[in-house]
């Protein structure tokens, strides 16, 4: 399916070579998807591994931020209080945070052997979630933890699938089907080169609210229509190379919040609008193998504003590339309706008619 970019549609800022969080150096995306139409399941699990660490874990310094509160991201207490983190980060659905955290551990535990023999060590993944119940039967818990395993196992370098994929599959953005996107910017600070990426789980919106590039396209695009209200959520993942300490990163989490701000959305009651931003700038032994004293490099608070920029534009493109990479899907609840793809002829012909497409 086309992206946004090679549909037209004028995005703001230069990418990096992939437009995709995995421009930032050795971070790997993984996806486990479950589809079974006749067991009424859409859904899966997303892993994103920040470090190839190679066995011998790595913090990735961390700072959170929640928009609106309707949803979970689990390990957010220590990373607000510490600023870092380590092991992968994992997004599926509402009713398998569980069993995911729970594989999660278990490969940590499996692949930091000495670390955990060693020390007196503890694992607290990142597990995120999103609801999927209008496209799949989320009560059947169908995740299980080998396929959260194998999101991990498989996660690769390169180019990365978006729309209905990995905890994606089952996700509906602004009533046209939504599910995973990407997207990313480099930036220049003191002559210096960073790359910010991020990746999305869109699954939040009513189909008044869509806007893109500032043009109201869903007040256009009315027909087939799912919801009254919104019951959605988004989780948003940035990350970069940029050198930033715990409480640089909260700032940059809450830049989320305005990319996902200008696709119309206003963190509606029922949505967990839920933020986390991560860099794998300044590589360090785990505090159990560190000496008393840290010296770590970051950037100054007066030069943050293109990180900023750059953050706020990726969401806002990864979001439009999780919608055109929809395509139809049936409903669970209520039975026999359709989750119908945005029309990407009719979105750029929009556009045009705004000056906002090639």
């Amino acid at each position: 399916m086309p992206r946004a970019r090679e549909l037209g549609l004028d995005f703001p800022g230069t990418p990096g070579p992939l437009n995709a969080i995995t421009d930032v150096p050795g971070l790997r995306v993984g996806y486990e998807t479950i589809v079974d139409e006749g067991r009424g399941l859409r859904t899966g699990v997303t892993a994103i591994l920040p470090r190839d660490d190679a066995g011998d874990p790595r913090p990735v310094w961390a700072g959170q931020y929640a928009l609106n509160g309707n949803g979970e991201m689990t390990g957010t207490h220590w990373i607000r209080d510490a600023g870092w983190f380590f092991g992968p980060v994992m997004i599926t659905n509402t009713h398998s945070v569980g069993i995911v955290h729970h594989a999660a551990t278990r490969w940590m535990i499996d692949s930091y052997s000495a670390f955990f023999r060693e020390h007196h060590a503890w694992a607290m993944p990142v597990v995120a979630e999103t609801y999927d119940g209008v496209l799949s039967d989320i009560n059947a818990q169908a995740v299980t933890a080998d396929h959260a395993r194998r999101a991990i196992e498989t996660a690769a370098p390169g180019p990365v699938a978006e729309g209905a994929v990995g905890g994606g599959a089952g996700m509906i953005c602004y009533e046209f089907k939504g599910g995973s996107g990407t997207a990313s910017r480099t930036i220049g600070v003191a002559g210096e080169t960073f790359t910010v990426g991020a990746f999305v789980q869109a699954n939040h919106g009513i189909r008044p609210w869509l806007t893109v590039l500032g043009v109201p396209v869903g007040r256009e695009m009315t027909e087939d229509r799912l919801l009254e209200t919104e019951t959605g959520s988004i989780i948003v993942i940035l990350a970069t190379d940029a050198p930033l300490s715990g409480l640089a990163l909260r700032q940059v989490a809450k830049r989320a919040a305005i990319g996902v701000g200008r696709g119309g959305s206003p963190g509606g009651n029922n949505s967990g609008d839920v933020f986390l931003a991560l860099s794998v700038a300044n590589p360090a032994p785990m505090p159990q193998r560190a000496g008393a004293f840290t010296t770590r490099r970051e950037i100054g608070g007066d030069h943050m504003d293109d990180v900023y920029l750059a953050a706020v534009e990726a969401v806002e493109e990864a979001v439009v590339n999780a919608l055109t990479a929809g395509t139809d899907a049936p409903t669970v609840k209520p039975a026999g309706g359709i989750c119908k793809a945005i029309d990407t002829e009719r979105l750029v012909a929009v556009m045009r008619r705004a000056g906002r497409a090639t």
